[in-house]
């Protein structure tokens, strides 16, 4: 969700029908189908349709402090999506009642009362630093961030701006500046933070992401591609990094996917001999061009790991050495003309030079994983280019 009003605290609730309210006891439908939906929207994260189905429930059961909770951090979440600033602002004011109300009524929450102090702007007694050692901008960042959820976007830039001057490394600073001109419509401004989030971490894939919202308002949607993109081979593996680039498809009219290539999974025997789980089809030519692949995945298993990993003591599954089993398969299904088109696709990407970035984008387990951010800061080009080529079809 772009403007999620509060990153850095999670929710924890636990999803139990018994743990919220019981509702065996009801007799009113209603109420027994307001639970149960407003249970579903939360879990699906669709929070502002779960509004007028918690109301019901608040209205029926006053005192229970669960519900309480997920009924604030609903309105904290359409407070962020309204563009009438005052309607926000009553949302917020709502939201902090809820959570006092919570809290009174016997929650005992990190998060709730993290979403107390951060509404109402009283700092958590003891807690750690969240955004900086210096102690100043600490400060700045804990009133920016309560200003940004009443909405207060003029007071919220001053503060995040004041952060950054005392601590110029604050990424959320950064971000929090970006989204208040974002709330504002004031799409220069936006941009301009955005990017120095960008120049802070260029490893994290939110500025990118989040840059992409002013864009797509504006109908830049070839910008705005380009921004997801980043956000998506930046952290290929969160489930946050995606969503830009689907939205953008949704859209647009484009089509994501990665090439449909089905490579053989691989355990290894006790004495390192490298077996197929599934049987290798023969009918459709694929054994011989994959007796290829599995000679040196056994091969890296056996020697070539210790070799190239000296300092790694445990073997692990590396993009180098899928990289190059699955040359050793293309070059096989070459010289034997196997009429199997996969290996025609493999051959292609290698040549366009994104066989790495295929593998890491579409074929990663947590071996491979672990090579992707050395593969990312010196190629990031052919991942990008790899996404744009191969993964959107317009």
């Amino acid at each position: 969700m772009k403007n999620y009003p509060i990153r850095r605290v999670s929710v924890t609730v636990v999803f139990i029908l018994s743990a919220f309210f019981s509702i065996s006891a009801q007799t009113d439908k209603e109420l027994g189908e307001a639970a149960i939906q407003s249970l579903t929207l939360f879990k699906q994260q669709r929070f502002v349709e779960a509004i007028p189905h918690f109301e019901i429930v608040i209205k029926a059961i006053p005192d229970n402090a669960n519900a309480r909770f997920m009924y604030g951090w609903c309105l904290v979440v359409k407070s962020k999506q309204t563009e009438d600033t005052n309607e926000a602002k009553e949302l917020s004011a709502k939201a902090l009642d809820q959570f006092v109300k919570a809290k009174e009524l016997g929650l005992k929450s990190q998060e709730n009362d993290s979403l107390i102090a951060l509404l109402s702007g009283k700092a958590v007694p003891g807690a750690e630093p969240q955004y900086s050692q210096n102690k100043d901008a600490e400060k700045a960042m804990v009133e920016a961030e309560n200003f940004y959820s009443q909405s207060k976007y003029d007071e919220a830039i001053k503060s995040y701006d004041k952060a950054l001057a005392l601590d110029p490394k604050i990424y959320r600073a950064a971000l929090g500046a970006g989204d208040s001109y974002t709330a504002k419509g004031d799409w220069e401004n936006a941009e301009k933070y955005y990017q120095r989030g960008i120049t802070i971490n260029p490893n994290l894939e939110t500025a990118y992401r989040y840059s992409g919202t002013p864009l797509m308002k504006q109908k830049k949607y070839d910008l705005a591609r380009d921004r997801y993109v980043e956000a998506f081979i930046t952290e290929p593996y969160s489930r946050l990094s995606p969503r830009g680039i689907s939205q953008w498809a949704q859209v647009t009219g484009a089509k994501l996917g990665h090439p449909e290539v089905e490579i053989p999974e691989v355990t290894f025997a006790a004495d390192g001999k490298a077996v197929p789980k599934v049987s290798i089809k023969a009918d459709v030519d694929w054994e011989s061009p994959w007796l290829a692949y599995l000679a040196v995945r056994e091969t890296w298993k056996k020697q070539k790991f210790a070799k190239s990993f000296p300092n790694e003591t445990v073997y692990r599954h590396s993009l180098q050495e899928e990289a190059e089993a699955l040359r050793a398969a293309v070059a096989a299904a070459a010289q034997q003309k196997s009429p199997n088109k996969q290996f025609e696709l493999l051959g292609k990407m290698d040549a366009d030079g994104v066989l790495e970035a295929f593998i890491l984008m579409a074929k990663p387990d947590d071996g491979i994983a672990a090579d992707h951010p050395a593969y990312l800061k010196d190629n990031r080009a052919k991942m990008r280019k790899y996404v744009v080529n191969y993964v959107i079809h317009q």
